[in-house]
């Protein structure tokens, strides 16, 4: 590369192959070098979904290996609770310390400005941004839901359904496949309140 060429920063992002991470990575695609990495504890093989996924939209994919002592205690934490928020956020905190350890100038996520979990708060983001020297972006984090869905109407090819129907990568799926190996099927139902997921198929022609 010439000196004179500015060189292309680096960017990590939480993938799960779902709507709201795909539409990240197409906002940031004109300012960073996006690659798309599905955090996992190695539970489960759904991660190549989101590979799947990332790979058909052109952009270049990593598996973040997460430690599995994280999803003994996030599951621990959803049974005592008896819903899965503080377990996911924990495992979300997780990924963001695991991607910020990367070698990328900056890490992002999906995160939307209504969500419950996970959420990422400034306070958070400032702390990985001064101990890793990396930049925290949520590109999302100014939308709302209704916002999103309508750039996701006109821009994404999506498969929508229940959560226990859809393929994803995210974080819930492994930790029910946890729980219901220890608890049985029975017991997700009590936990995990039923919404919808998302899959991203493709990019509508014209946006490309």
């Amino acid at each position: 590369m010439d000196e004179s060429t500015p060189r292309s920063l680096r960017l990590g992002l939480l993938y799960s192959g779902g709507k709201d991470s795909t539409l990240a990575a197409l906002l940031l695609e004109d300012f960073y070098d996006v690659t798309l990495t599905t955090a996992t504890f190695g539970v489960t093989d759904d991660w190549t979904y989101a590979r799947d996924t990332a790979r058909s939209l052109g952009f270049t994919f990593e598996k973040l290996e997460l430690d599995p002592d994280v999803a003994t205690e996030a599951v621990e934490t959803i049974r005592t609770d008896g819903f899965p928020r503080n377990g996911i956020q924990r495992v979300h905190q997780h990924a963001l310390e695991r991607l910020a350890g990367m070698d990328f100038d900056a890490i992002a996520d999906g995160t939307r400005r209504d969500d419950r979990v996970p959420t990422v708060s400034r306070a958070q983001a400032q702390s990985l941004e001064d101990r890793y020297d990396v930049d925290y972006i949520a590109p999302l984090s100014g939308f709302g839901r209704q916002a999103v869905d309508r750039l996701v109407e006109s821009t994404l090819d999506v498969t929508v359904g229940p959560s226990e129907e859809i393929t994803r990568a995210d974080y819930e799926a492994e930790l029910r496949a946890l729980i219901a190996e220890r608890d049985g099927e029975a017991a997700l139902g009590s936990i995990f309140p039923a919404h919808e997921q998302t899959h991203v198929t493709g990019v509508q022609d014209w946006n490309r």
